[in-house]
């Protein structure tokens, strides 16, 4: 992680687009803000966009606004997210989920540094700063068809690989400090008990630092103490272990039935899939394999939220 910090202050200092790969929940718009905060943009806008939170036929739009009349419902002429961010950041997340053809026009702007909104005849030059994340391989992406190779080496400059939790699982206490004292404000500072933070950091934790705050934000909401006990931990143990074998004798020895494991396993997919595609359900329901109607019904029967 060190190595990332010197790259991302490296890469802030120049004015090249950026390409932030690494899993859901790694910190990819964390990284994308430190670029911009360290960056002579600091001053301007910082503009984050969801690229599978937008509707394909609003795409365009959305990004680069349009006029008067150009379709139905346009009813004033309203600039895009791109001309919002003229002067500072515009920050793609997950551009593997832009559609082709806004990839073309997407890739013309970064060439050429013009805009013109749907329906308008007159372009307009904008000053703005790509950076660009995915959690796919974008290169394989590249070689399957669903993604421009000559926009993929636009965005490549810089590549920057933001690493998963468990392959600096010794970041876990220092990341549990931060957000544990974040929370601590105006109350006793909340803490981990030793035994707590082992077993913590040995969890496969596969959602990565978004899940591990969730998870410490439910062991909260469970005690009014201030220090965590692995009591705690326990209780949530069995949902929070994506690695633990289905077995019957693991039923047998955490004294549950089959209808409780399934619907277990159930709801840490669901949430996963809620947590990749940001609590967009049709995306959702496309990495589960399921239509959109299942996904929410899933989603009553669990009592879980989209977001």
């Amino acid at each position: 992680m060190r190595r990332v910090r010197e790259r991302l202050l490296r890469v802030a200092r120049r004015d090249f687009t950026v390409l932030i790969s690494g899993e859901s929940g790694t910190g990819k718009e964390v990284a994308a803000r430190f670029v911009h905060a360290h960056s002579s943009r600091s001053r301007g806008s910082f503009v984050p966009v969801h690229c599978g939170a937008i509707p394909a036929d609003l795409f365009e739009s959305e990004l680069f606004g349009h006029v008067r009349g150009a379709f139905t419902g346009a009813e004033h002429n309203r600039g895009g997210l791109m001309e919002s961010a003229n002067g500072g950041t515009l920050f793609l997340d997950e551009i593997g989920d832009m559609p082709l053809a806004i990839q073309v026009k997407l890739l013309r702007v970064l060439q050429d540094h013009w805009v013109r909104r749907v329906g308008a005849e007159e372009e307009r030059k904008i000053d703005v700063r790509v950076v660009a994340a995915s959690n796919r391989d974008l290169a394989a992406e590249v070689e399957r068809g669903n993604f421009r190779q000559d926009l993929f080496y636009r965005l490549n400059v810089v590549p920057v690989h933001m690493p998963p939790l468990r392959q600096r699982q010794e970041d876990i206490p220092l990341l549990v400090d931060h957000l544990l004292m974040r929370w601590s404000q105006g109350e006793e500072r909340l803490r981990l008990a030793p035994e707590t933070m082992k077993k913590l950091a040995s969890l496969p934790l596969p959602g990565n630092v978004r899940e591990l705050e969730n998870l410490l934000q439910r062991m909260i909401a469970l005690t009014d103490d201030s220090v965590l006990t692995p009591s705690i931990l326990n209780e949530l143990r069995i949902e929070e272990a994506p690695g633990k074998e289905l077995s019957l004798r693991q039923l047998q020895e955490d004294g549950v039935n089959l209808d409780d494991a399934l619907e277990d396993v159930e709801r840490r997919l669901v949430r996963q899939a809620l947590d990749e595609s940001h609590g967009n359900i049709t995306r959702g329901a496309e990495l589960l394999g399921v239509s959109f109607r299942s996904l929410r019904y899933r989603l009553r029967k669990l009592g879980l939220k989209a977001s």
